[in-house]
């Protein structure tokens, strides 16, 4: 049979989900798809920030390839004759459809537009624009009007369907509905907008949250002196996120759970349909973040940063054919390869210049190994305006981050 593929990416996600072992996070659909398909532990993304690390994955390329490491590009700029995974199932004869941000937006400011997406790549695409877009007035910020780069959060008025990734869930079920009727063949991605900052959602989902039960990492400016400099640079980047009262820290990141639980709400709504419509016999179904997040480890909130806590992502795999109820904690697998995986998943042919290695080994045979470690790159403003890249390998059981050229400014 040909297989259908529903692929979800939801924006700024780490891995604090119940399904990776987090006792605190309420996350019971994304656990649900975890106890149907297989779980890594070990996925990585390919450059920690939005634009270039969903250029990288909707390509199969590293960034050194696509040349894509800042946020205001468009894929073609770079890459004019790329074919991008949604691009190559159309190829094929599948409808390839795009609700929400799979390629770059500015989040929040690009909501309602096509951002930086690529027309290429679908048949057809959706901009949902909600409550939350409406209301930016309301937020709650570290620094007035700036809601996208630094921290800021909003206990909402009004229901999940009145907010952006609610209206998206929505159009989402719709085409699950055409989709059963009609029997096309589809690549449907459906893309969150949270918890990206600003963490908005329904106030109902704070109420599941006990601010004061919020546990903050603690650190100091003597840890800094033990870092590389550009890692030192890397986790004191925004200067208005350094050293936040505690109480304020916890109440920040109790609006990141808040918003985790809603963006769980509204995959499960997708989940559901796809269920109810007899679909999910037929359709693969792979959930992942464009990059991990800190919640002050290492002293920093949000990403860019080469540790775990912002290259790590959740990465989920289910579907016919797929073992169940595994999970796969030490296999260190990149985002490039879910190309190449859901290729060989529906029996098509994976474009040459795919640099990503297929994992559909691994969702058959746990002990299976396609990767002996996952690579991510970044690059580093010094005070100095120098850029400094930096690149790091996690294997099964280590990470090794080289800041310069081989290394010369810090290992």
């Amino acid at each position: 049979p040909k297989y259908n593929v529903l692929f979800i990416v939801s924006d700024d996600l780490n891995c604090d989900l119940g399904a990776y072992g987090n006792k605190q996070i309420i996350t019971p659909n994304i656990d649900k798809l975890a106890e149907r398909g297989v779980l890594f532990g070990n996925a990585h993304n390919q450059y920690p920030w939005c634009g270039p690390s969903r250029a990288s994955f909707m390509t199969g390329m590293y960034p050194d390839q696509t040349k894509i490491k800042k946020l205001r590009i468009y894929l073609r700029q770079a890459v004019p004759k790329v074919i991008t995974m949604g691009q190559r199932f159309k190829q094929e004869n599948y409808h390839s459809v795009r609700v929400g941000k799979i390629f770059h937006y500015h989040n929040p400011r690009d909501i309602g537009t096509a951002g930086h997406d690529d027309n290429y790549t679908w048949d057809q695409t959706v901009n949902p624009f909600g409550r939350d877009k409406i209301e930016e007035y309301k937020i709650n910020t570290l620094r007035p009007k700036a809601y996208g780069g630094t921290l800021s959060w909003l206990a909402a008025e009004g229901t999940d369907k009145e907010q952006t990734d609610g209206i998206g869930a929505t159009e989402a079920v719709e085409f699950l509905d055409r989709f059963a009727k009609s029997g096309e063949q589809f690549f449907l991605a459906y893309g969150l907008y949270r918890p990206h900052t600003p963490f908005v959602a329904p106030k109902k989902y704070f109420d599941l949250y006990e601010t004061r039960e919020m546990k903050i990492p603690k650190s100091s400016d003597q840890y800094l002196k033990t870092l590389p400099l550009a890692a030192a640079m890397s986790v004191r980047e925004k200067k208005e996120q350094n050293n936040l009262d505690e109480d304020l820290a916890k109440t920040i990141k109790e609006a990141y759970y808040a918003t985790t639980s809603f963006v769980d709400a509204q995959i499960g709504r997708v989940l559901d349909k796809l269920k109810a419509t007899g679909l999910d016999k037929n359709t693969i179904v792979v959930f992942t973040s464009d990059h991990g997040y800190h919640l002050g480890e290492h002293g920093h909130w949000q990403k860019r940063t080469l540790f775990d806590n912002a290259t790590r992502v959740p990465l989920i795999v289910a579907g016919p054919g797929i073992n169940k109820n595994e999970k796969i904690m030490s296999a260190p697998v990149e985002l490039v390869d879910i190309y190449p995986t859901l290729m060989e998943l529906v029996g098509l042919s994976t474009p040459e210049f795919v640099s990503g290695k297929s994992f559909a080994p691994l969702l058959k045979d746990s002990n299976a190994r396609v990767r002996k470690s996952a690579l991510t790159e970044l690059g580093v403003a010094m005070s100095n305006g120098v850029k400094v890249t930096g690149y790091s390998i996690k294997t099964e059981r280590y990470r090794l981050t080289r800041w310069g050229v081989n290394g010369v400014l810090g290992t």
